[in-house]
């Protein structure tokens, strides 16, 4: 069964830093881009960070540049995102999703919450 499942989202304060997984099954991660989108209460679903399969390039939302990091480790068909920094304007639903950085993506997870708060 293909399955990409995120965790590791939860309540932090302003100025913390949480730590997304991507586990992937039932398919290779190797051969996708690896994507993360957020999706905050009456907002549309936007790109956080994307990076691609054969290279490592990495792209981000002007929102989240020096602020998160994505990252990929293809040996245990995982992704992360590193979240530091952390702003209540982050709180969203945070899905990842495989398939090109171009904008065409295969699966979805399911979503983790993260919502950012004092």
């Amino acid at each position: 069964q293909v399955q990409l499942v995120e965790s590791g989202g939860g309540l932090v304060q302003p100025g913390g830093s949480l730590r997304l997984s991507c586990a992937a099954s039932g398919f290779t991660l190797d051969y996708y881009d690896i994507g993360w989108f957020r999706q905050a209460p009456g907002k549309e679903r936007e790109g956080v960070s994307c990076i691609r399969s054969y290279d490592g390039i990495t792209y981000y939302a002007d929102s989240v540049k020096g602020r998160f990091t994505v990252s990929r480790d293809n040996a245990n068909n995982m992704a992360y995102l590193r979240m530091n920094s952390l702003k209540p304007e982050d709180t969203a639903v945070y899905y990842c999703a495989a398939g090109t950085c171009l904008g065409d993506y295969d699966y979805w997870g399911q979503g983790t919450q993260v919502a950012v708060s004092s």
